[in-house]
């Protein structure tokens, strides 16, 4: 697999690297999101590609990618309610001949339309909780149950699981539901490796920092601008390792959770760099 870097975009496929294979992205309704830009960049390695997320805006992306020449199938699924996981699973192979190759679970945050629960551990509810875990941890078990049949039988199986760095590694006020879910995920991650490393499928997790979605405010924005590289990351920049998880080049590399968040969690200072630097 060719794997080069532009000046445009940090990754560029070749268009015959995943030529054959059959890609579900899950989370994918943002134009300006990770779970899109890692739907683009495998679609563009020839992949066929079924796109997830909890509403019609997901046929937007599906139109896009289709504007490109990609092939793509759009699906509306709430994967928080019991058995949507297991349903677009099913239609995914359905449309594909029971074929299923690569999986980017990148479900998770906040969907539109839907609250953002945020509170300190004193004053959290019992509810709030259960749905940070359901919408962060559930939903990537859920799918990755139903779909793991048609991925083992792939034989060159790959499952990504986009995480973060909040809760592997560090955190935030009010941020421990979210966190416990996201650990919770190189967990599952870890586990899921071992059980399935003899069958030749590669279970892996991406960990996100700073990164400058459509959704990043403005104080995660300053986040990154005091990271190392002076900047938050782009959803290409993920997407490219993601790619590259999901690639014959990554064949022995399994278990394991990559953080891509240009430094900031290797350094000890964390303020504004003008202060220390």
């Amino acid at each position: 697999m060719a794997l080069r870097f532009g000046d445009n975009e940090p990754m560029q496929v070749d268009s015959t690297s995943f030529a054959g294979r059959v890609a579900l992205v899950t989370g994918c309704g943002s134009p300006t999101g990770i779970g899109f830009a890692a739907a683009r960049l495998l679609g563009r390695g020839g992949a066929h590609i079924a796109v997830a997320s909890t509403t019609d805006r997901i046929h937007e992306r599906v139109a896009e990618l289709r504007a490109e020449g990609i092939q793509a199938d759009g699906y509306v699924s709430d994967l928080m309610v019991e058995g949507a996981a297991a349903g677009l699973v099913a239609n995914v192979l359905a449309a594909n001949a029971g074929q299923l190759d690569i999986l980017v679970n990148n479900a998770g945050m906040v969907a539109l339309g839907m609250p953002e629960d945020s509170s300190t551990v004193a004053d959290i509810d019992p509810l709030e909780w259960d749905r940070s875990i359901a919408r962060n941890l559930r939903t990537a078990f859920s799918v990755t149950q139903a779909a793991l049949p048609a991925v083992v039988a792939s034989r060159h199986g790959r499952i990504i699981y986009v995480s973060s760095v909040t809760g592997p590694l560090v955190s935030n006020p009010e941020s421990a539901a979210y966190g416990a879910a996201k650990a919770g995920v190189l967990g599952l991650m870890r586990g899921l490796a071992i059980e399935v490393g003899r069958t030749g499928l590669t279970v892996n997790a991406v960990l996100p920092g700073w990164i400058a979605t459509g959704s990043q405010t403005p104080e995660e924005a300053i986040g990154g601008e005091n990271t190392p590289l002076g900047r938050s990351g782009t959803p290409a920049e993920v997407a490219a390792v993601i790619a590259f998880l999901a690639s014959d080049a990554a064949s022995y590399i399994t278990g394991q959770g990559i953080v891509v968040d240009g430094g900031n969690t290797i350094q000890e200072f964390k303020g504004p760099s003008a202060s220390w630097y």
